[in-house]
């Protein structure tokens, strides 16, 4: 079969930095193609330099064998390759056909009509089911990388580039991108999948080349190569996908909210009468389909969001009206959703980001005066410590780092500030095998240490390999609490639908 890419020894040098040394890249016409590596392989980089955002200091780069020079995007969309951004390039106040057409109709005048009737045509064809005519604040996240989809059909790309593209998906999303992913490779398109998701990665590829600290390490066919051995190549040890935890009983109350009823966004109880109480060396997971009221409980309990009625006690200590500050003080970490909403200040370095909860209080200042040489040292010990890899060190701007990265400095910034009671949020959302291996030993590191962890996670598998015990809400309500060791994830699926046993859904 013949190859429509071929990357050919590439290279790509930023200051301090040789983000890919010496890469090769072949992808045959209809497969999907996966790259796999840790975060800040290098894996973005290449792809942006086959989307004509960065030009390759050496190498060569074929486009159904012949030799081309890409120096933008639209030479790449002219090529017929198109790239799905991690962070989606979209305007929240324009509508889908609005986002789709923008920069691609010429003249002053453009018919909005028949671009919607041919972004609909293209929609039903690959199954994507949108409507050209909705408002891009108002429909979920999956739904707005379906729009970053249709802008690359819109534009006629049969070569699609998805950069990490199920990092802010639900489970039931990621099944329904996988499915349109697999239908395009059938109507002809060559998919090139940036991942660092082994099982995503034996659910659609043929074929998978692994980079490792910018270099080529090769390519493998994946039916026939084990998730253990591409995750060895990936990070260059064995890898355990289990996570190791003694039993233990858990000791005071550390954490305890009751009755507590938060509005949403909207207006609406997104939180309905919840009591929950977490104990000291224990992990709480909380399960629940994404948009059930884990948002409106988890900002109520950290400051971020008013609440209604009930009340946040923090190691009995009644909190619910004090500020977002003051919980920090006391010792209650939060690990957030939205790394680049709520976690980073993106304008601003490492350096800042990693003391920006303690900056007024020694050794970082002293009478009002910041103690620099005590900020770097601190924020470089959390950098080694995390991994946390970036061009400039601790001097680079957190809005420069890949999304696994930021990921990782917010998680060492929250648990090296050793929380009594730490709220995490997705905390491995966007991390690498050996990221998410590493994190979790760090979470049960936490537990072990006497500490409380409250775990929201949209990934069962996560949410039972970590937790000692797994509260499931439903619509804004706690469905039941149960053990781990005594229940499955059938039955907190069940729970998870609003049915509290297979008894009751039985009447």
């Amino acid at each position: 079969m013949s190859h429509v890419i071929e990357m050919l020894g590439i290279r790509k040098e930023f200051p301090g930095i040789v983000a890919n040394d010496d890469i090769y890249l072949r992808v045959e016409e209809g497969e999907i193609h996966a790259i796999l590596g840790e975060n800040g392989a290098g894996k973005s980089t290449l792809m942006s330099i086959l989307f004509g955002l960065y030009k390759a200091d050496k190498g060569v780069i074929k486009v159904r064998g012949k030799e081309v020079s890409i120096k933008s995007p639209n030479d790449a969309y002219a090529l017929g390759i198109g790239m799905v951004h991690q962070h989606f390039q979209l305007v929240h106040n324009f509508t889908v056909a609005e986002n789709i057409i923008l920069g691609k109709e010429g003249g002053f005048v453009y018919d909005i009509r028949k671009a919607s009737r041919k972004i609909k045509e293209i929609s039903e064809r690959y199954g994507l089911q949108i409507e050209p005519d909705m408002v891009i604040e108002d429909i979920t996240v999956g739904m707005q990388q379906r729009v970053e989809i249709l802008k690359m059909l819109y534009r006629d790309a049969d070569i699609l580039i998805f950069d990490e593209p199920t990092a802010v998906l639900t489970p039931q999303e990621i099944d329904e991108l996988i499915e349109i992913m697999k239908n395009l490779a059938k109507e002809g398109k060559s998919i090139i999948l940036i991942t660092h998701k082994l099982d995503e990665i034996k659910r659609t590829a043929k074929r998978c080349t692994v980079i490792r600290r910018g270099k080529f390490i090769g390519e493998v066919d994946v039916a026939s190569t084990s998730a253990q051995e591409m995750a060895a190549m990936m990070v260059g040890r064995p890898v355990s996908f289990v996570v190791e935890k003694e039993k233990r009983e858990p000791g005071e109350v550390m954490l305890e909210v009751k009755d507590l009823n938060v509005r949403n966004n909207k207006g609406v109880l997104g939180v309905k009468d919840f009591s929950l109480a977490i104990r000291s060396g224990e992990i709480v997971g909380i399960a629940g389909v994404d948009g059930n009221g884990q948002t409106e409980l988890v900002e109520a309990i950290t400051g971020l969001r008013k609440i209604e009625s009930g009340s946040v006690l923090f190691k009995g200590e009644d909190i619910t009206s004090l500020s977002i500050k003051d919980r920090n003080d006391r010792g209650l970490g939060h690990i957030p959703e939205d790394r680049q909403k709520r976690g980073l200040v993106l304008g601003a370095p490492l350096t800042t980001n990693m003391v920006i909860k303690d900056f007024d209080r020694p050794p970082f200042s002293r009478k009002g005066l910041l103690n620099q040489e005590a900020i770097r040292e601190y924020s470089a010990s959390i950098v080694k410590e995390f991994d946390v890899r970036s061009g400039e060190g601790i001097d680079s701007l957190a809005g420069k780092l890949s999304g696994g990265n930021q990921q990782k400095a917010i998680i060492g910034r929250e648990v090296t500030k050793d929380p009594d009671v730490l709220i995490a949020v997705q905390p491995t959302r966007g991390l690498d095998v050996g990221a998410i291996e590493f994190i979790h030993k760090a979470l049960v590191t936490q537990r072990d240490k006497g500490k409380a962890v409250l775990l929201v996670s949209f990934e069962l598998d996560e949410i039972f390999n970590l937790s000692d015990r797994i509260a499931v809400i439903n619509a804004g309500r706690l469905v039941d609490i149960v053990k781990t060791e005594d229940t499955d994830v059938h039955k907190v699926g069940l729970m998870m639908a609003g049915i509290k046993s297979e008894k009751e859904e039985a009447k």
